[in-house]
């Protein structure tokens, strides 16, 4: 869990993006670290703009989310989970 919410203006520094992304729940982390660091610069604007405001959601939710537990209430968060899992299925 981060130690404090970073806005998502913060996450534009590519540092401070992958230091989010080490969330301490190693099902999130499989997800969110390799993404970052395949993926993340070949995104538009507007997706790297989704992705830094799902980096700022609360682990529970995102963990619910990932794990199909739960519904994302947000259409464009839904977009950017499922393409990251499409990414990591093999």
């Amino acid at each position: 869990m981060l130690p404090f919410k970073q806005s998502e203006d913060a996450l534009k520094d590519k540092r401070r993006l992958k230091w989010a992304c080490r969330r301490g729940m190693l099902e999130l982390d499989v997800l969110f670290e390799p993404f970052v660091e395949q993926a993340y610069d070949e995104l538009s604007e507007e997706d790297k703009a989704i992705f830094r405001r799902l980096v700022t959601c609360d682990d529970p939710d995102l963990f619910a989310w990932f794990m199909g537990h739960k519904e994302c209430p947000d259409a464009e968060l839904t977009k950017m989970i499922d393409f990251m899992l499409s990414r990591v299925k093999v």
